[in-house]
């Protein structure tokens, strides 16, 4: 028996889909004229909660300054973006431990038997209710709990290895390739399991010889740090929350028959760029200016200031994913605090050939390639980065399959019209 963790109303998205293919109409009064199909319903963007609209425009990406160790690695280039929604702020740990938790219980539900079959397919029914609080549930879910000798005092503890999300997704780069345009649709779509609970060992793995040890225990899970950006997650792990955030929201829709939108994903470097911006050309920090002061001497990011004084900017370690003053676009953080995984691959010349288009370099690489092919760039910087990496053209990287305890992300998703004024119109 094959189950589906990923959805538990895809059942209804079959009608849905055949509807709105075959169900309009010819109307009546077209009198041999083409005056298209109807009815259609009115739509009206929704604005996905915790987000902010990022207006289409034109920015130069790149350096703000001169490029002082002339690495060439960000040529200033003229950038053309069309709008998006992008995160007010980077993805919290209260906000991840959602994905965790319907991860988690999707699992449960098949380990309890609480499954329905629609026409041959077996789906998760998520109208039952998992008593965690009976010792007998955890009796049926043994298969997800630590073996006996992996116990401590005995607890019986979720063995987050094993909270695996199963995920489909359609590769669009080989279906968009000549030669594949014969193959059948299945040639791509590529399903896999993805292990998505974040590595927390990576705050003592991070730093040699420094006591981290409360952070790797507390961080993740702890109501002192709801509200702070998660981290330990890697460059699949946030772009698997990316389809999963996706799918919630598409099966919500769906269920009341609305239309549903395009995918969340990570920004791309470009969007990334623009959206730190603010609408501000060629500033070098989000919030316009060329200091990381304010008049009153004050910092305005969460960094690593001067020679290490951590504690001078309000903040340790990370701080609340809304500390600090917003830039112009209403988003928090896109300077220090963590840095932020992007879609793009890094590559040191990519500004000389990537289109000025919506500039878009994502390519996905196996964990077992040549480790430069892996690298993923990161923007932002983070709360144990100097100022340098605080500007908005600093570009760095990490490998895709690595977690590190200074880097985070924020989701995007496209805005499906040219401009929030095409619907103000009466």
């Amino acid at each position: 028996m094959k189950l589906n963790y990923c959805s538990g109303l895809l059942v209804i998205l079959l009608p849905v889909l055949l509807a709105s293919c075959g169900g309009g109409k010819t109307p009546k009064n077209a009198q041999g004229q083409l005056i298209g199909v109807s009815p259609r319903p009115k739509y009206t963007p929704p604005v996905p909660y915790g987000m902010v609209y990022v207006p289409s425009g034109t920015f130069h990406m790149g350096p703000s300054d001169e490029d002082v160790n002339y690495a060439y690695t960000a040529r200033n280039k003229a950038i053309s973006i069309s709008g998006f929604y992008m995160d007010a702020t980077e993805i919290t740990n209260n906000e991840y431990r959602q994905f965790v938790n319907w991860v988690t219980d999707s699992i449960a539900h098949i380990l309890l038997g609480h499954v329905k079959n629609d026409n041959g397919q077996d789906y998760v029914d998520w109208k039952q209710k998992i008593n965690w609080k009976d010792k007998a549930t955890y009796e049926k879910v043994d298969a997800m709990i630590y073996a006996a000798d992996d116990r401590l005092y005995g607890r019986k503890d979720i063995d987050v290895r094993k909270l695996l999300y199963h995920q489909e997704t359609f590769n669009w780069e080989k279906a968009k390739l000549r030669e594949n345009k014969d193959k059948p649709r299945n040639t791509f779509i590529e399903k896999k399991d993805v292990a998505i609970y974040p590595d927390t060992l990576c705050w003592i793995r991070d730093f040699s010889y420094a006591y981290n040890e409360p952070m790797t225990r507390m961080y993740f899970w702890h109501p002192a740090f709801d509200n702070y950006p998660v981290v330990g997650v890697t460059w699949h792990q946030a772009s698997t929350f990316c389809e999963w955030r996706s799918k919630f929201w598409e099966d919500y829709r769906t269920s009341k028959k609305q239309f549903t939108e395009d995918k969340f994903q990570l920004p791309s470097e470009a969007q990334w760029e623009y959206a730190a911006r603010g609408g501000r050309e060629q500033a070098p920090y989000p919030w316009g200016g060329y200091y990381i002061r304010n008049k009153k001497g004050c910092l305005l990011a969460n960094f690593k200031p001067g020679r290490g004084n951590y504690p001078e900017d309000g903040g340790f370690y990370t701080v609340r994913a809304d500390a600090y003053w917003p830039n112009d676009y209403g988003l928090y953080n896109m300077a220090g605090n963590v840095a932020e995984w992007t879609q793009d691959i890094f590559y040191q010349n990519a500004y000389s050939f990537t289109s000025d288009m919506n500039p878009y370099l994502r390519m996905d690489i196996p964990d077992n390639a040549a480790p430069k092919m892996k690298r993923k760039t990161v923007r932002g910087g983070s709360w144990k980065d100097i100022g340098h990496f605080l500007q908005n053209g600093t570009r760095s990287y990490e490998y895709q399959d690595s977690a590190k305890s200074y880097i985070g992300f924020r989701c995007t998703i496209a805005f499906l019209s040219r401009s929030k004024n095409d619907f103000n119109r009466k």
